[in-house]
């Protein structure tokens, strides 16, 4: 998430806060102890948070009897944040946004970044599988000219593309929503693979698999600062730190994973083991270089 939209996260985690603590607040006065303008204290209330049972009385904003208290600190943070980067979604309607807002119907999204891919021309497809996902509704529909028969898991925005994750013949994948077509959501349920739901929430990247390999790389010490500041990589450790380079482990999914990974990385990278990807590597490199060069 970029700056801004962090800033306006949290400030609107507080505003949630004080509304489901039964405080009432006018705009003069939260533009105050948030040191912003009235104008945008009046965005947060009428635009952002305009999804919530917000009421007005002699100038004060306060939250309907009936939903005090109702909010935990999980629900107030997963609010905030969906409000603050809410163009993220291709629906625009209050409606939907207050649907996915929701902390069951919220378990079906996941976003990684802040950038974007237009969906607009999606927003019916995207909630088809928005339903499927909380009904447990299997789905079919054309992929890469083939049938498939899915189980829907999670909608996952990495890097401002959406990707559906789902089960498909008992094997975890990971299908572009803008590839998909003739999607249609059936009345057949399935039972979630707990195995499936686990790897989705701790994986880092869009490659998703039931397997892993654990892979180990030597990287130039130059970019160290770069594997310090966040994980570039699932569950990546840095083992040790030389002079010249760093050791660092990681758990990928694929074997394309990794040596797409090494290959943005180049020249400062190393695949030490599987000593077969570092061989893959080469030999990638060594066709490019002798049909361009």
């Amino acid at each position: 998430m970029s700056k801004s939209h962090d800033t306006i996260a949290k400030r609107l985690a507080l505003i949630l806060t004080k509304l489901n603590d039964g405080d009432e607040f006018s705009i003069d006065e939260l533009s105050k102890e948030f040191g912003v303008s009235t104008r945008t204290t009046s965005r947060d209330l009428n635009e952002r948070l305009a999804f919530l049972p917000i009421v007005k009385k002699c100038g004060k904003y306060s939250l309907e009897p009936y939903c005090l208290g109702k909010l935990s600190f999980k629900d107030i943070k997963n609010f905030a944040t969906i409000s603050g980067i809410r163009q993220l979604y291709p629906a625009i309607d209050d409606e939907f946004i207050a649907d996915i807002l929701n902390i069951k119907v919220n378990k079906a999204y996941m976003i990684k970044g802040y950038k974007y891919e237009d969906t607009s021309e999606y927003i019916e497809q995207f909630q088809q599988i928005n339903l499927s996902i909380l009904k447990r509704f299997k789905l079919s529909f054309i992929y890469d000219e083939k049938q498939r028969y899915v189980d829907p898991y999670k909608l996952v925005n990495i890097f401002g593309i959406w990707y559906l994750s789902a089960d498909e013949n008992n094997k975890l994948k990971t299908y572009s929503l803008t590839k998909i077509k003739e999607l249609k959501v059936t009345k057949q349920l399935f039972e979630p693979n707990k195995k499936f739901q686990d790897i989705i929430e701790k994986n880092k990247t869009v490659w998703f698999s039931q397997d892993s390999i654990e892979v180990l790389l030597d990287i130039d010490i130059s970019v160290l600062p770069y594997f310090q500041r966040r994980d570039l990589l699932s569950n990546q450790k840095i083992k040790h730190i030389h002079k010249e380079y760093f050791e660092l482990t990681a758990t990928v999914s694929y074997e394309e994973e990794i040596l797409k990974f090494a290959r943005y990385w180049i020249p400062h990278i190393k695949i030490i083991s599987p000593a077969t990807l570092q061989d893959k590597l080469e030999s990638q490199l060594a066709k490019y270089l002798k049909e361009h060069i």
